[in-house]
């Protein structure tokens, strides 16, 4: 299974090689379908892996420390991987070319080849008006490559690498696919997008280097065995600066500052992928790297991160109910919810960070539809404004803004679908956080969180009653080709029944997370 996970890798790359390579009159029909091939492929590939995982022989599944003895403390503990390759790299910079997998990280790189499978296949049909599709289908192959290989990388050096790989496609991708009406609006939305992400990617790498410095290795799983001991000094410093890196990618506030243009500006697809996937790269990193590497120093930590994810709540939630544009919107909720995969991460407890891992993977499912949404109804009114495209939406456009409705009331947490689970379990690890954390702190900093919650709901709500309902003799219906077209129909689906089974079934994905 290991040449398996290294094919997820290397057949996107070598596919947007072979797409930039195609002569210059090649139809960006042609490249569509070839991308859309390709990553089903990969996802067809990823679910082959997850099942073989899963299946009772193997010894993968992920167990999260209970924490009920005397500190210190090592969380998550072990990385059981599966899969693995482990090969000398660059031996004078003891870099290995180490990747794995275990059921903390093959969830989310499933989650990432359906993304990117239905954004190709969306692709098919619905283009930006800038055209040039193959160029666009290969950088989104090349953004799953670097996705797919940080969820996989067991060694510091490996995951900065891969981690960097996603950075210059998508800023092209918004640079060049982005708003057509706002060009000077979409440069300086991609520029301050890789200059933040540079700025974090080389915080996160001087963390790395103190790691090397204290342990004398870059590799996960024998820092996992062998964690840097110790709360203070260079450990403290390595923690500290780790986290910054890794919470701009999340984005925690206040470095959340690139993503509302970023994603307000960026294309369809550029907006599914950025919310989706790209966000769990920095919480998917504080659960891999600053739980089992630097547990004393990350306790020390964690009431910090847990009030900046706090305030990123409440502040995400105030920005949305001000905003009059549906994609800004959409993007300050994602402030929000990844403040609360924040609060649950610094909670370090087992059903804080279960709460975590399952609400990471439901935000990209249900971020993910509702940006497919936001694109819809702006390549029918050609804006996104919602004083521009007015009211009684459930008039002109039934089932787009039905779905609509759908996708908002899971995002707000409505119980029995998928949005619900994470934030509870969130809220139950801020009441019973680690027993060396401040248990005061983190009781009001759950009920804070739990206002939070109601304003995301306030938001939700507010967005459907100024855009879906109304009188439609105020509103008067404008000639659209179709409501629902059939290639959108055929793209939401998967998300729609997962949304729906996440929320019925939680346990679908809990039962993989263990606690010992």
């Amino acid at each position: 299974m290991s040449l398996l996970l290294i094919a997820l890798l290397a057949v996107p790359a070598l596919t947007a090689a072979v797409l930039w390579a195609l002569p210059a009159g090649t139809g960006d029909r042609v490249a569509a379908i070839v991308g859309s091939v390709v990553s089903g492929g990969v996802l067809v590939g990823s679910a082959v892996l997850w099942w073989d995982l899963v299946r009772p022989h193997c010894p993968c599944t992920y167990r999260l420390e209970s924490f009920l003895g005397p500190p210190p403390r090592t969380l998550p503990g072990k990385i059981y991987a599966y899969a693995e390759t482990d090969i000398s790299w660059i031996p004078e910079l003891d870099v290995r070319f180490h990747l794995g997998i275990d059921t903390i990280s093959m969830p989310l790189i499933a989650l990432t080849a359906l993304l990117v499978f239905l954004c190709c296949l969306y692709s098919l049909r619905i283009t930006p008006r800038a055209g040039r599709t193959r160029s666009l289908i290969a950088l989104l192959l090349i953004i799953e490559t670097g996705v797919i290989g940080t969820f996989s990388a067991l060694d510091l050096v490996l995951f900065f690498l891969f981690f960097e790989v996603v950075l210059i496609p998508m800023w092209l991708v918004i640079d060049i696919w982005g708003d057509e009406h706002d060009r000077a609006g979409r440069r300086r939305a991609a520029t301050t997008f890789v200059l933040m992400t540079v700025l974090g990617s080389a915080v996160m790498l001087l963390g790395f280097l103190l790691v090397h410095r204290q342990a004398g290795t870059f590799d996960l799983e024998v820092l996992g065995e062998n964690p840097v001991a110790g709360g203070h000094g260079i450990a403290l410093v390595a923690a500290v600066l780790i986290a910054v890196g890794l919470a701009v990618k999340m984005p925690l506030w206040p470095l959340h500052i690139w993503l509302p243009d970023a994603h307000a500006k960026a294309p369809t697809v550029g907006s599914v992928l950025l919310a989706g996937v790209l966000l769990k790269l920095g919480s998917y990193g504080m659960i891999r790297i600053l739980l089992p590497v630097l547990p004393d120093a990350t306790a020390t930590i964690a009431p910090y991160l847990a009030g900046f994810s706090t305030v990123a709540i409440i502040a995400g939630s105030l920005a949305c109910l001000a905003q009059t544009d549906v994609k800004r919107l959409i993007a300050y909720s994602s402030v929000g919810h990844m403040g609360f995969i924040g609060l649950g991460i610094a909670t370090m407890s087992p059903e804080g960070l279960a709460g975590a891992l399952y609400a990471n993977i439901a935000h990209g499912i249900i971020t993910g539809l509702l940006f497919f949404l936001a694109g819809g109804i702006k390549d029918r009114h050609d804006t996104s404004d919602l004083r521009t495209i007015g009211r009684a939406l459930y008039a002109r456009l039934p089932r787009l803004s039905g779905l609509l409705t759908f996708a908002c009331l899971a995002s707000l947490g409505l119980p029995g679908l998928a949005g619900f689970w994470g934030e509870m379990l969130i809220l139950l690890g801020a009441y019973h956080p680690g027993d060396s954390l401040p248990r005061t702190t983190f009781l009001v900093l759950m009920v804070i969180a739990g206002l939070g919650a109601v304003l995301t709901a306030a938001y939700f709500l507010r967005l459907i009653r100024q855009l879906c309902q109304g009188d439609p003799a105020d509103n008067p219906a404008t000639a659209f080709a179709v409501d629902v077209s059939r290639i959108e129909l055929i793209t939401w689906a998967p998300l729609i029944v997962l949304t729906v089974l996440l929320g019925l079934w939680p346990f679908t994905l809990l039962d993989y997370w263990t606690f010992s």
